[in-house]
């Protein structure tokens, strides 16, 4: 088996790097999540996002806007909970 060859100079945490990599991560990824987690700490990498209210918040009004965007089908005719359900299994 041949010797891993190195991610170069841009990668900041070789060692992650190469943890993603065994598990399958593409190149990009797994350097973008290897620098990310060089900048913060490991921990605060799944972290960021999730600003994003919750669907049972969102109005009837937002949620069709949304399923519109991801062309959900039949979301016309949907109520709340159907929308919600659409959106989270598309």
């Amino acid at each position: 088996m041949p010797a891993k060859k190195s991610p170069g100079p841009s990668v900041k945490d070789p060692e992650l790097y190469e943890a993603l990599r065994d598990d399958g991560a593409s190149k990009e990824k797994a350097a973008r999540i290897a620098n990310a987690a060089a900048n913060t700490s490991r921990k605060e990498v799944g972290r960021k996002g999730g600003k994003s209210e919750s669907y049972e918040e969102w109005t009837v009004d937002d949620l069709r806007k949304r399923a519109a965007e991801l062309d959900v089908e039949g979301r016309s005719k949907m109520n709340k909970s159907e929308l919600v359900d659409a959106l989270r299994n598309h």
